[in-house]
């Protein structure tokens, strides 16, 4: 089906939906429909394309668990399309109601609801640096976090992300320990809430939102850190991706390692003088024990420490903190200057061979600029790339991938499609289809988001 076209579905009376829906916010104005409909995904040309056209007909603000609730219970009645929506800050159309229907505001659903030693327990609406914030009083902090903490929440996070900034430390979120508890309502006449301990949490963990909507969730914490933000300069990348590989050393406990290449440093203006054009980065955050080390490793691989501080002392010079210079915020700082690129995710064969990226760099030339992250998954080192790619049509997109995979060591997660399967997992996850089944019988969360959902599935309602 092509995305921008609404499949035909029986004609709704919206007066009536409203009606069955009062007492709720709910927001009809054109203008703020469309923009509540909309994530990140203008990153990629292709889906801007796509998704241009997707609007929800309704969107619904939920305050309380009773609000979802009425919400629901009428999405089943009218068999509507429901789409759940956080802070918006989505790179792959998880939030864009591909069918219409009603979009499912939780954003202000953000209240802490305990913390207690090593967890939080949070509304799915909570903003992921509120939640830092208030971990922080108890001397806790979040174990990872998205580069768009201060505007993300927690449920998006979860139901869309796969890891973050403090991944090198902590793994990424499907690892055992991070996610502890989750509650879910699901989409029925009768709307019933299903909690989920430990692993059972992977049957709604980057399901997009399709098998049930995420009411709260309890994760995990670490003692609270106050991490030093590096900027090390290295004259070749090279010897920059090889301290990368030597700064995985566990003695050095640091929290983000990302190395981004000289031609960056065009898009990171307020670095100014701290990241030239002559010089290849990496940014990290560091305990303060570590820093001696860390100096003395970068010296050992030809690097210099340019920027160290605080993120209040950063900040307070005008600088970004470490963690807005890694992740997707490379692709970020370019666009704001030059709407010319878009990206691809790429996965490396684990070791890490540094040539496989020496090669893309002879190959692609100022087609492709290289951004490399460090992190842990599964208990091993993983490393994984958001290289910078200049837009010049799907075909060379495309060309551009089929070289990469060509050599092997690399994979390619596509960020220009909106199903789960197509962007990342790669196979359909029976155990989320299944969930879905129980909490979704009808097909109305998210349709269209996931190829394990076909509509001999739907049940009546």
């Amino acid at each position: 089906m092509n995305v921008r076209e609404h499949p035909q579905r029986p004609p709704v009376d919206w007066e009536a939906v409203r009606a069955d829906l009062r007492g709720l916010n709910l927001i009809s104005a054109p203008g703020q429909r469309r923009q509540l409909s909309r994530d990140f995904h203008w990153y990629s040309p292709i889906l801007s394309a796509q998704l241009a056209h997707c609007v929800a007909d309704l969107v619904v603000k939920v305050s309380t668990e009773e609000d979802v609730r009425q919400a629901l219970a009428v999405a089943a009645r009218w068999k509507l399309p429901v789409t759940v929506r956080g802070g918006g800050t989505g790179n792959y159309g998880q939030c864009v109601p591909l069918r219409g229907g009603i979009v499912l505001d939780v954003t202000p659903m953000c209240r802490v609801l305990d913390i207690a030693p090593g967890r939080i327990r949070v509304q799915a609406g909570a903003r992921m640096h509120d939640i830092d914030l208030a971990a922080r009083e108890t001397s806790q902090a979040l174990r990872m976090w998205p580069s768009t903490w201060h505007v993300a929440t927690i449920g998006g996070f979860i139901a869309g992300g796969f890891g973050g900034i403090g991944s090198f430390r902590h793994g990424i979120l499907r690892d055992s320990g991070n996610l502890l508890r989750a509650r879910v309502m699901t989409v029925e006449r009768t709307p019933r809430t299903i909690e989920l301990a430990g692993d059972e949490i992977q049957q709604v963990h980057h399901a997009y939102g399709t098998n049930g909507v995420i009411l709260d969730l309890e994760v995990a914490l670490s003692p609270a850190v106050e991490w030093v933000h590096c900027t090390l300069l290295f004259p070749t990348y090279g010897g920059a991706l090889d301290f990368g590989i030597a700064a995985q050393d566990p003695s050095l406990d640091l929290f983000l390692l990302s190395t981004v290449e000289a031609r960056f440093a065009a898009y990171y203006t307020a670095m100014g003088r701290h990241f030239p054009a002559d010089r290849h980065a990496v940014f990290t955050m560091v305990p303060p024990a570590s820093m001696p080390a860390l100096r003395a490793l970068a010296r050992a691989h030809g690097g210099t420490v340019s920027v160290a501080g605080t993120e209040a002392e950063l900040l307070a010079q005008g600088l970004p903190p470490a963690y807005e210079c890694a992740f997707n915020h490379t692709t970020l700082q370019a666009l704001k200057a030059d709407r010319g690129w878009t990206y691809l995710q790429l996965a490396y064969a684990q070791p890490f061979d540094p040539a496989v990226v020496q090669r893309h760099l002879s190959v692609f030339g100022d087609d492709v600029l290289q951004h490399q992250d460090f992190a842990r998954a599964h208990g091993e080192c993983a490393t994984f790339g958001i290289v910078l790619v200049r837009w010049k049509g799907e075909e060379h997109l495309n060309a551009i991938v089929r070289e990469i995979e060509s050599q092997g060591g690399c994979q390619v997660f596509n960020p220009h499609v909106v199903t789960i399967e197509d962007g990342g997992m790669k196979t359909i996850d029976a155990l989320q289809i299944a969930f879905k089944q129980r909490s979704d019988p009808m097909g109305l969360l998210n349709p269209g988001k996931t190829l394990g959902w076909q509509p001999h599935m739907e049940q009546e309602g």
